[in-house]
């Protein structure tokens, strides 16, 4: 039997009770983040074994950090599927890893590790050869040849050479170190000139790549010589291009890296695929840098056939909404032709929504050298996809399964390994063997690690179908979709429920049914979960994405309070209680919802919401984003207009503020770069002033995200809390009579 929300009333303020056990609870199913297969060898009866390592995370609660393990398996594979798999020994703890890669053959593996000496923090590259322990430990702080290793998602890599004598990785420029502004030397003499201060520029400012990349400034490609221990700084890079996201060529006779422009100054990159960037080739010798690709998109995610005589990559538009459908392009090695294989698509017309991946998996080639696997969402769906790059067809091979989310981890010896979830359900590690061409869809999946489905919980997706359009806006007729997750008494209608709403943030992203143990707690306490898709989400087609410009404030708000409206008219919900709960855009959305509709939301729970576009000038790492919402077009050097001011102030919530009688908890984080921690406390000041029932949690150490594994858990905890309170009846009445003593006033 799921927890109700009259439980609440057990835990005293400050104590979280039944609702931090249960978040306790359902936050330990552990995700994988990396697997690779290793060389098979030969088993009794003909069957070929293959090893392969695993790598997962989990947020270990008492510890407040993030818990890292591995999990290696024996898969025996009979050339069409894989039959059992050996779970080989338990699962050990990884400290201290940053990277990990396999060498190309699989018998070397290089990690990158971290330790602390004397308070400074040693950034050590480790070399293992299979069976042969550690060989070679390379200490690159010591060497001191750059800055800190980059090891997130956007720039960094950590390629092997094909001779697998070398590994190419992306670091921060070196910096001068800091010196003191005085001479620590004896004060002048009688009659000697005082000591000046020193005129460096110590205290220059450095622009950075913005929210979770502010220490990222200037990255520099470097190359370490495995037999010589030496590290080699590439020169040649363009002064105005950042790169990143490096492999090497075909031959290892130069470097293939993605470049981003910086001047004349740069833009936020987290959750930005819109950034101009190119493909270059560099010689090491610094000799040449050419170009690859055009220089006018936005490109990511190079990948080499096995062959090495192809390459894929994702190319995009320039500014405009941060996140959009993109092409996949392939380029020919030997012509150094690129062509089109999949294009933008505008609407759907196949069942093929288009691809909107952040990224390619490093392994995502077929054995056959012309397909080409990846993930992407399909609506509100995360389906596996398989592209013939020779015919440029593209075919679903999960469309229909029970999971709504499937992650794909690599293709290796044409096994894929792949994560896959739903709302109900935790994630699973299974593995396939990839058919020949035409028959994907008879591919057979293994389980390796199984989750199980939560046995009082149930899912659904409900299609939206709005009855008015905006003004103007021709493509905004068609569906959106909203998930719905829901305590599954509701089948035999024994009892209605409240209902937790949340738009999700972006605006140009997506809820996919994938696991949320945030959400699955909201459910296992009794509310029904309502994860908004409005128009503009992803894996709906460029025109749905579209559609929300120039009207970010309105279709996505009237979207989502449709999509409520529905769900109440098809599910056995309490229409006198119901709560909101976003972030960022989500939040923005929420806000509006409660100075539009103030009698409908009895509470809400936001997190670095938008609540003034107005005054985010000069604040954000993303200008740029004011002005694409509205369909005005950006460049640098503009500086908004007073007709640029009303509309953003306009489509704002706090236009909306006087009508609010909403109760409202905003958590923001101190450092986020993204969205103003002040904006809050603006309408903060606003609402207590009206002697609304508000409250702000300020988190000094957070970004944007507030993902930290203890303040993320109090974020949730704090929002849950602050729900179940306001939608319990005591609250409703008092909230009630206060809302009508306001009124009178």
């Amino acid at each position: 039997m799921a927890y109700r929300p009259e439980r609440a009333k057990e835990a005293l303020p400050g104590d979280f009770g039944p609702i931090g056990d249960l978040y306790q609870e359902l936050s330990q199913f552990p995700s994988v983040v990396y697997a690779s297969v290793g060389v098979g060898f030969a088993a009794f009866g003909g069957a070929e074994c293959l090893p392969l390592y695993t790598e997962w995370c989990q947020p270990d609660l008492g510890r407040h950090q993030k818990l890292q393990f591995s999990r290696q398996y024996i898969l025996h594979h009979d050339g069409t599927a894989v039959v059992p798999v050996t779970p080989v020994g338990v699962p050990v703890e990884i400290r201290d890893q940053l990277l990990i890669r396999m060498s190309p053959t699989g018998m070397r593996k290089a990690v990158l590790t971290h330790h602390l000496e004397m308070g400074q923090k040693q950034e050590v590259l480790e070399q293992v050869w299979s069976n042969s322990g550690r060989v070679r430990s390379i200490n690159l702080t010591a060497l001191d040849k750059h800055g800190r290793v980059y090891t997130d998602g956007q720039f960094g890599c950590f390629a092997w050479s094909s001779s697998e004598t070398q590994i190419l990785y992306v670091a921060e420029r070196r910096h001068p170190k800091r010196q003191p502004l005085f001479s620590q030397d004896s004060p002048p003499q009688e009659g000697e000139k005082p000591v000046e201060a020193r005129k460096d520029e110590q205290f220059l400012y450095y622009d950075n790549w913005g929210e979770a990349l502010s220490d990222k400034s200037f990255p520099v490609l470097c190359v370490l010589n495995i037999e010589t221990s030496k590290v080699s700084v590439l020169e040649g890079i363009p002064e105005h291009i950042s790169p990143g996201q490096a492999l090497w060529s075909p031959d290892d006779k130069g470097i293939v890296f993605v470049g981003w422009w910086h001047e004349p100054f740069r833009l936020g990159l987290n959750a930005c695929s819109n950034r101009r960037s190119a493909l270059f080739l560099l010689d090491p010798s610094g000799s040449s840098c050419e170009l690859l690709s055009s220089d006018s998109q936005a490109i990511s995610s190079p990948r080499l056939s096995p062959d090495r005589t192809h390459l894929v990559y994702l190319e995009g538009p320039v500014f405009g909404p941060h996140r959009q459908c993109l092409k996949l392009q392939m380029l020919s090695w030997q012509t150094k032709l690129t062509s089109t294989v999949v294009d933008i698509v505008r609407t759907a017309t196949t069942g093929f929504f288009g691809i909107y991946s952040g990224a390619l998996p490093l392994h995502c080639w077929a054995g056959d050298n012309h397909r080409v696997l990846l993930s992407t969402p399909q609506r509100s769906r995360k389906e596996l996809l398989v592209v013939d790059t020779k015919l440029g067809s593209v075919k679903c091979i999960t469309a229909g399964t029970p999971e709504g989310s499937w992650t794909l981890l690599g293709i290796q010896q044409d096994l894929l390994v792949m994560s896959c979830s739903s709302p109900n359900c935790p994630p699973s590690l299974v593995v396939g063997v990839l058919p020949p061409a035409g028959s994907e869809l008879e591919l057979q999946w293994t389980s390796v690690e199984k989750a199980s489905v939560l046995p009082d919980t149930e899912w659904k997706t409900l299609t939206v179908h709005p009855t008015v359009t905006v003004e103007g806006n021709h493509d905004a007729g068609q569906a959106f979709e909203a998930l719905l997750l829901s305590p599954q008494e509701s089948k035999r209608g024994e009892n209605i429920f409240p209902l937790v709403v949340s738009p999700h943030g972006g605006p140009h992203a997506v809820f996919d049914a994938c696991w949320c143990p945030k959400m699955a707690c909201l459910c296992q306490l009794g509310f029904a979960v309502l994860m908004v898709n409005y128009r503009g989400s992803l894996g709906f087609g460029q025109a749905s994405i579209e559609s929300l410009i120039s009207h970010v404030g309105v279709q996505d708000v009237e979207d989502t309070q449709l999509a409520v409206e529905l769900a109440l008219q098809m599910e056995p919900l309490d229409p006198d209680r119901i709560a909101l709960l976003g972030g960022s855009h989500g939040g923005f959305v929420c806000c509006h919802l409660i100075g539009r509709y103030p009698e409908m939301y009895k509470a809400c729970a936001v997190r670095s919401p938008v609540i003034n576009m107005a005054t985010l000038l000069g604040t954000s790492d993303i200008p740029d984003w004011r002005y694409a919402v509205l369909g005005l077009p950006y460049c640098f050097e503009r500086i908004p207009t007073k007709e640029d001011l009303a509309a953003m102030l306009l489509c704002s919530p706090i236009i909306h503020a006087a009508k609010v009688r909403t109760p409202l908890l905003i958590c923001v984080g101190a450092k986020d770069r993204r969205v103003s921690p002040y904006q809050a406390m603006e309408y903060y000041r606003v609402l207590r002033a009206r002697e609304i029932p508000v409250k702000l949690l300020w988190y000094p150490e957070e970004n944007h995200a507030i993902s930290g594994v203890e303040a993320g858990a109090a974020v949730f905890l704090n929002c849950a809390q602050w729900m179940i309170h306001h939608l319990s009846k005591e609250s409703a009445d008092a909230e009630s009579q206060q809302a009508a003593k306001t009124s009178e006033v």
